[in-house]
């Protein structure tokens, strides 16, 4: 592997579609508020992979130093636990890859608000460098979130929340009550994501004392708090749809949620974890698909 090839295969790009689909839900709802504006669709995009590739960094990073990442662990092997990069690498690859999520934050802000709108620059130029932090300490370091049980609040809140309702809210300036159930769909399957992943390492992650709620709720327990967070995602997707002005438009979003019903069944059914790893891609890309479906049809009736 050269050394440019393990510095992609670290910066996992298969996993880009989910932390993108929150700008899409939020770039779809401001476009259903008549709000519209391509620079700054580009740049949110750049900054939300800039935002990602940190945490893959670090997340290799992080799980390398702790052992984590060992002959036990289920997923792909990756780029510090192969030996293709080492850690003196992916430390720099992290101060690299923040110092381009922090000037591209700050750019998009600039572009968003000018300097007029002081108050708000200053507002999300601390929710992007607490994104930034997320994005680190979710493996790195002592008091790392992610082996406390915590990732699963963090990512509902930065890849639901903050991605659909901020980046709204760079369009608008403004918020709707509406944004927020997009929001939630989008959060909770982000979340499920994580779930997925988590229910797959379970026994290695138990064995490295990395305290994954899943670890700590039982993997059965994790099965069944799956399937709330995709109909959580469901229902109030669906109440977004019921509530819009022509909500029969609206129903193509939620086409995805035919093949998240199928993964449910799959997930339910199976009773090796290491099976579970084709089910991540199937839910990253049906969130990414209501995304991307819900720019579509609000840009078509905009």
């Amino acid at each position: 592997m050269t050394k440019l090839s393990a510095w992609v295969h670290a910066a996992r790009l298969r996993t880009l579609p989910l932390s993108l689909s929150g700008i899409l839900a939020g770039t779809a709802l401001a476009l259903g508020s008549g709000y519209s504006d391509g620079g700054l669709f580009l740049l949110m995009l750049a900054t939300t992979i800039a935002y990602q590739v940190t945490s893959n960094f670090a997340n290799d990073y992080g799980d390398g130093i702790k052992g984590t990442d060992n002959e036990f662990r289920v997923g792909p092997q990756r780029a510090m636990q192969s030996g293709a990069l080492s850690a003196s690498d992916l430390r720099r690859g992290i101060w690299l890859s923040s110092s381009v999520s922090a000037v591209l934050t700050l750019g998009t802000l600039l572009y968003a608000f000018g300097t007029d709108s002081l108050g708000y620059l200053l507002l999300f130029l601390l929710l992007g460098s607490t994104a930034i932090w997320a994005s680190i300490k979710y493996t790195v370091g002592s008091d790392a979130y992610g082996y406390r049980g915590l990732g699963d609040i963090f990512v509902f809140l930065f890849f639901g929340l903050l991605s659909v309702l901020g980046s709204y809210f760079l369009f608008t300036h403004s918020l709707a009550l509406e944004s927020f159930l997009p929001a939630i769909a989008i959060g909770a399957l982000s979340t499920g994501v994580l779930n997925l992943n988590n229910l797959r390492d379970c026994e290695s992650d138990n064995r490295s004392g990395k305290r994954t709620l899943v670890v700590q709720m039982g993997y059965a327990n994790g099965v069944r708090y799956h399937i709330a967070l995709c109909l959580l995602a469901f229902l109030a997707l669906l109440y977004y749809v019921v509530i819009q002005d022509r909500p029969l438009y609206f129903l193509p979003c939620l086409i995805p949620f035919v093949f998240i019903g199928m993964h449910l069944r799959t997930v339910t059914r199976i009773a090796d974890p290491a099976s579970l790893d084709p089910e991540l891609k199937k839910l990253a890309l049906s969130t990414f698909g209501i995304g991307l479906l819900l720019l579509a049809v609000n840009y078509y009736f905009s």
